[in-house]
Protein backbone atom coordinates (compact mmCIF):
# COMPACT_ATOMS: atom_id res chain seq x y z
CA UNK A 1 0.00 0.00 0.00
CA UNK A 2 3.11 2.22 -0.04
CA UNK A 3 4.52 2.77 -3.52
CA UNK A 4 8.17 1.82 -3.90
CA UNK A 5 9.07 5.28 -5.20
CA UNK A 6 7.72 7.08 -2.10
CA UNK A 7 10.40 8.57 0.18
CA UNK A 8 9.67 8.04 3.87
CA UNK A 9 11.94 9.16 6.70
CA UNK A 10 12.78 6.31 9.12
CA UNK A 11 11.42 8.33 12.06
CA UNK A 12 7.93 8.61 10.53
CA UNK A 13 5.17 6.55 12.15
CA UNK A 14 2.79 5.19 9.54
CA UNK A 15 -0.21 2.98 10.39
CA UNK A 16 -0.32 -0.37 8.59
CA UNK A 17 -3.26 0.41 6.32
CA UNK A 18 -2.18 3.88 5.17
CA UNK A 19 -1.88 4.24 1.38
CA UNK A 20 0.97 6.35 -0.01
CA UNK A 21 1.21 6.99 -3.75
CA UNK A 22 4.17 7.26 -6.09
CA UNK A 23 6.82 9.94 -5.48
CA UNK A 24 5.24 11.23 -2.28
CA UNK A 25 7.60 12.44 0.46
CA UNK A 26 7.01 11.83 4.18
CA UNK A 27 9.42 13.87 6.29
CA UNK A 28 10.88 13.16 9.73
CA UNK A 29 8.72 12.88 12.84
CA UNK A 30 5.50 12.61 10.85
CA UNK A 31 2.66 10.50 12.28
CA UNK A 32 -0.13 9.20 10.03
CA UNK A 33 -3.05 7.21 11.45
CA UNK A 34 -5.04 4.37 9.93
CA UNK A 35 -7.16 4.65 6.82
CA UNK A 36 -5.52 7.79 5.47
CA UNK A 37 -4.89 7.84 1.72
CA UNK A 38 -2.06 9.94 0.31
CA UNK A 39 -2.01 10.13 -3.46
CA UNK A 40 0.95 10.71 -5.80
CA UNK A 41 3.45 13.57 -5.40
CA UNK A 42 2.23 14.70 -1.96
CA UNK A 43 4.67 16.30 0.50
CA UNK A 44 4.15 15.89 4.27
CA UNK A 45 6.72 17.95 6.17
CA UNK A 46 8.27 17.37 9.59
CA UNK A 47 6.37 17.42 12.89
CA UNK A 48 3.02 16.86 11.22
CA UNK A 49 0.37 14.61 12.76
CA UNK A 50 -2.43 13.33 10.54
CA UNK A 51 -5.43 11.49 11.97
CA UNK A 52 -7.66 8.75 10.59
CA UNK A 53 -9.31 8.41 7.17
CA UNK A 54 -8.01 11.59 5.59
CA UNK A 55 -7.74 11.85 1.80
CA UNK A 56 -4.88 13.94 0.42
CA UNK A 57 -4.76 14.50 -3.33
CA UNK A 58 -1.75 14.88 -5.60
CA UNK A 59 0.56 17.89 -5.26
CA UNK A 60 -0.82 18.93 -1.86
CA UNK A 61 1.71 20.07 0.77
CA UNK A 62 0.97 19.61 4.47
CA UNK A 63 3.05 21.03 7.34
CA UNK A 64 5.40 23.15 5.24
CA UNK A 65 7.63 25.87 6.74
CA UNK A 66 5.56 29.02 7.48
CA UNK A 67 5.90 32.08 5.25
CA UNK A 68 6.94 34.24 8.20
CA UNK A 69 10.30 36.03 8.06
CA UNK A 70 10.57 35.80 11.87
CA UNK A 71 10.52 32.02 11.71
CA UNK A 72 13.98 30.57 12.46
CA UNK A 73 13.22 26.87 12.09
CA UNK A 74 11.95 26.45 15.64
CA UNK A 75 10.20 23.18 16.36
CA UNK A 76 6.53 23.79 15.65
CA UNK A 77 3.76 21.49 14.50
CA UNK A 78 0.83 20.91 12.21
CA UNK A 79 -2.03 18.79 13.56
CA UNK A 80 -4.74 17.31 11.35
CA UNK A 81 -7.79 15.46 12.72
CA UNK A 82 -9.94 12.81 11.01
CA UNK A 83 -11.95 12.53 7.78
CA UNK A 84 -10.59 15.64 6.07
CA UNK A 85 -10.16 16.02 2.30
CA UNK A 86 -7.30 18.04 0.82
CA UNK A 87 -7.59 18.53 -2.93
CA UNK A 88 -4.89 19.28 -5.50
CA UNK A 89 -2.23 21.92 -4.71
CA UNK A 90 -3.64 22.59 -1.25
CA UNK A 91 -0.99 24.04 1.11
CA UNK A 92 -1.07 23.90 4.91
CA UNK A 93 1.80 25.49 6.89
CA UNK A 94 2.84 24.62 10.42
CA UNK A 95 2.80 27.07 13.34
CA UNK A 96 5.32 29.57 14.67
CA UNK A 97 6.74 30.13 18.13
CA UNK A 98 5.30 33.66 18.08
CA UNK A 99 1.84 32.16 17.60
CA UNK A 100 0.36 28.98 19.06
CA UNK A 101 3.24 26.86 17.67
CA UNK A 102 0.73 24.75 15.79
CA UNK A 103 -1.63 24.87 12.85
CA UNK A 104 -4.63 22.86 13.99
CA UNK A 105 -7.35 21.40 11.77
CA UNK A 106 -10.25 19.42 13.20
CA UNK A 107 -12.49 16.82 11.56
CA UNK A 108 -14.59 16.51 8.43
CA UNK A 109 -13.29 19.57 6.59
CA UNK A 110 -13.01 19.98 2.80
CA UNK A 111 -10.16 21.99 1.32
CA UNK A 112 -10.69 22.38 -2.41
CA UNK A 113 -7.93 22.86 -4.99
CA UNK A 114 -5.35 25.63 -4.40
CA UNK A 115 -6.63 26.52 -0.93
CA UNK A 116 -4.06 27.84 1.55
CA UNK A 117 -3.96 27.74 5.35
CA UNK A 118 -1.11 29.77 6.85
CA UNK A 119 0.72 29.34 10.14
CA UNK A 120 -1.05 29.22 13.51
CA UNK A 121 -4.56 28.92 12.08
CA UNK A 122 -7.22 26.95 13.91
CA UNK A 123 -10.01 25.34 11.90
CA UNK A 124 -12.64 23.39 13.77
CA UNK A 125 -15.00 20.88 12.15
CA UNK A 126 -17.03 20.49 8.95
CA UNK A 127 -15.76 23.62 7.21
CA UNK A 128 -15.55 24.05 3.44
CA UNK A 129 -12.88 26.16 1.76
CA UNK A 130 -13.74 26.45 -1.92
CA UNK A 131 -11.13 26.73 -4.67
CA UNK A 132 -8.25 29.15 -3.91
CA UNK A 133 -9.71 30.41 -0.62
CA UNK A 134 -6.77 31.52 1.52
CA UNK A 135 -6.26 32.16 5.23
CA UNK A 136 -3.46 34.39 6.50
CA UNK A 137 -1.74 33.56 9.78
CA UNK A 138 -3.53 33.22 13.12
CA UNK A 139 -7.04 32.94 11.63
CA UNK A 140 -9.72 31.04 13.57
CA UNK A 141 -12.60 29.28 11.83
CA UNK A 142 -15.39 27.88 13.96
CA UNK A 143 -17.33 24.81 12.79
CA UNK A 144 -19.49 24.73 9.63
CA UNK A 145 -17.91 27.81 8.05
CA UNK A 146 -18.13 27.89 4.24
CA UNK A 147 -15.76 30.17 2.31
CA UNK A 148 -16.51 30.83 -1.35
CA UNK A 149 -13.86 30.54 -4.03
CA UNK A 150 -11.01 33.07 -3.89
CA UNK A 151 -12.05 34.33 -0.45
CA UNK A 152 -9.12 36.01 1.33
CA UNK A 153 -9.02 36.27 5.12
CA UNK A 154 -6.72 38.76 6.88
CA UNK A 155 -4.50 37.57 9.71
CA UNK A 156 -5.98 37.28 13.23
CA UNK A 157 -9.59 37.27 11.98
CA UNK A 158 -12.16 35.07 13.68
CA UNK A 159 -15.05 33.65 11.64
CA UNK A 160 -18.03 32.37 13.60
CA UNK A 161 -19.85 29.08 13.08
CA UNK A 162 -22.09 28.61 10.02
CA UNK A 163 -20.80 31.84 8.44
CA UNK A 164 -20.74 31.94 4.63
CA UNK A 165 -18.69 34.09 2.24
CA UNK A 166 -19.44 34.79 -1.41
CA UNK A 167 -17.06 34.41 -4.34
CA UNK A 168 -14.00 36.65 -4.11
CA UNK A 169 -14.77 38.06 -0.67
CA UNK A 170 -11.98 39.93 1.17
CA UNK A 171 -12.39 39.64 4.95
CA UNK A 172 -10.40 41.98 7.20
CA UNK A 173 -12.53 41.91 10.37
CA UNK A 174 -14.27 39.22 12.38
CA UNK A 175 -17.39 37.65 10.87
CA UNK A 176 -20.33 36.99 13.18
CA UNK A 177 -21.76 33.46 13.33
CA UNK A 178 -24.56 32.47 10.90
CA UNK A 179 -23.84 35.49 8.68
CA UNK A 180 -23.52 35.85 4.90
CA UNK A 181 -20.73 38.22 3.85
CA UNK A 182 -19.53 39.25 0.40
CA UNK A 183 -17.57 41.93 -1.44
CA UNK A 184 -14.05 43.15 -2.11
CA UNK A 185 -14.25 44.85 1.29
CA UNK A 186 -16.56 42.37 2.94
CA UNK A 187 -19.99 43.54 4.03
CA UNK A 188 -22.38 41.59 6.22
CA UNK A 189 -25.61 41.33 4.25
CA UNK A 190 -27.87 39.12 6.29
CA UNK A 191 -28.20 35.91 8.27
CA UNK A 192 -27.45 32.93 6.03
CA UNK A 193 -31.04 31.71 6.38
CA UNK A 194 -30.98 29.31 3.42
CA UNK A 195 -27.82 27.63 4.68
CA UNK A 196 -29.22 27.40 8.20
CA UNK A 197 -32.45 25.79 6.93
CA UNK A 198 -30.36 23.17 5.13
CA UNK A 199 -28.56 22.49 8.40
CA UNK A 200 -31.83 21.89 10.25
CA UNK A 201 -32.35 25.23 12.02
CA UNK A 202 -36.03 25.86 12.75
CA UNK A 203 -37.91 28.96 11.54
CA UNK A 204 -38.10 30.55 15.00
CA UNK A 205 -34.34 30.29 15.58
CA UNK A 206 -33.63 31.82 12.17
CA UNK A 207 -36.14 34.63 12.72
CA UNK A 208 -34.61 35.45 16.11
CA UNK A 209 -31.14 35.51 14.54
CA UNK A 210 -32.34 37.86 11.78
CA UNK A 211 -33.76 40.28 14.35
CA UNK A 212 -30.57 40.07 16.44
CA UNK A 213 -28.47 40.68 13.32
CA UNK A 214 -30.40 43.85 12.49
CA UNK A 215 -30.10 45.07 16.07
CA UNK A 216 -26.38 44.46 16.57
CA UNK A 217 -24.92 44.71 13.06
CA UNK A 218 -27.09 47.22 11.19
CA UNK A 219 -28.45 49.42 13.99
CA UNK A 220 -26.70 52.74 14.70
CA UNK A 221 -27.72 52.72 18.34
CA UNK A 222 -25.06 52.69 21.04
CA UNK A 223 -23.71 49.39 22.28
CA UNK A 224 -25.43 49.88 25.61
CA UNK A 225 -28.77 50.59 23.91
CA UNK A 226 -28.46 47.52 21.70
CA UNK A 227 -27.71 45.30 24.68
CA UNK A 228 -30.68 46.67 26.62
CA UNK A 229 -33.02 46.26 23.65
CA UNK A 230 -31.83 42.69 23.22
CA UNK A 231 -32.40 41.99 26.90
CA UNK A 232 -35.94 43.38 26.70
CA UNK A 233 -36.85 41.69 23.40
CA UNK A 234 -37.19 38.05 24.45
CA UNK A 235 -34.81 37.04 21.64
CA UNK A 236 -32.36 35.20 23.86
CA UNK A 237 -31.62 31.58 22.90
CA UNK A 238 -28.51 29.44 22.43
CA UNK A 239 -27.87 30.85 18.95
CA UNK A 240 -28.59 34.54 19.51
CA UNK A 241 -26.64 34.47 22.78
CA UNK A 242 -23.64 33.06 20.92
CA UNK A 243 -24.05 35.75 18.25
CA UNK A 244 -24.07 38.57 20.82
CA UNK A 245 -21.19 37.12 22.84
CA UNK A 246 -19.11 36.85 19.67
CA UNK A 247 -19.59 40.58 18.99
CA UNK A 248 -18.79 41.61 22.57
CA UNK A 249 -15.60 39.52 22.59
CA UNK A 250 -14.37 40.51 19.12
CA UNK A 251 -10.89 42.03 19.18
CA UNK A 252 -10.73 43.20 15.56
CA UNK A 253 -14.28 44.49 15.32
CA UNK A 254 -16.91 42.81 13.20
CA UNK A 255 -17.75 42.91 9.50
CA UNK A 256 -20.84 45.13 9.06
Amino acid sequence: MIHESAIIDPSAKIADNVEIGAYSIIDKDVCISEGTVIKENVVIRQNTTIGKHNLIYQFATIGETPQDLKFKNEKTTCTIGDNNIFREYCSIHRGTSDGISDTCIGNGNLFMAYTHVAHDCTIKNNCILSNAASLAGHVNLDSYVSLGGFTLVHQFCHIGEYAFSGLGTVISQDVTPYTLVAGNHAKAYKINSIGLKRKGFDAKSISDLEKTFKLFVKSKKTKESRQQLFKDSNLSNQFTDKFVTFILESERGITR
